[in-house]
């Protein structure tokens, strides 16, 4: 898979699409079992241009706003706990992403990465806020 339509293609396929434009697709995971759902997290996933030649897919999440946490707090439970992604602001949130190459993108490559990501910031979000906003 090494192109943004063949990635979004296998997105609307597999996961629950919520919004869908050209270049940005948002999805809803869901946490809990079939019967009930416990808790959900909605990503972001761009498509971004890096150097105006190479495109690479954006995955990102929100999990709380800036003024609501201690900043120091939740990078060192990041530090010392998540494998991929990292924390950044944007806007009034603190969001957790992760981008990866669009060239020679493997389907691995991307969904262990997603869900990672999206499960990460569902936990940081019940730990530093215990909301279900995102």
């Amino acid at each position: 898979m090494a192109e943004w339509a063949d990635l979004v293609a296998f997105v609307r396929h597999e996961y629950r699409v919520i919004k869908d434009e050209p270049d940005e697709v948002r999805i809803r995971l869901s946490y809990g079992d079939d019967d009930y759902e416990e808790r959900a997290q909605t990503v972001v996933i761009a498509r971004e241009i890096f150097d105006r030649r190479e495109d690479w897919v954006q995955i990102a999440t929100p999990f709380a706003r800036v003024d609501e946490v201690d900043l120091a707090t939740v990078l060192t439970e990041i530090g010392n706990t998540i494998v991929v992604g990292g924390l950044v602001v944007m806007g009034e949130h603190l969001v957790l992403r992760h981008s990866l190459p669009l060239v020679n993108l493997d389907i691995n490559e991307f969904t262990d990465p997603l869900e990672l990501v999206a499960g990460s910031a569902e936990l940081l979000e019940q730990q530093f806020t215990g909301r279900d906003d995102y």
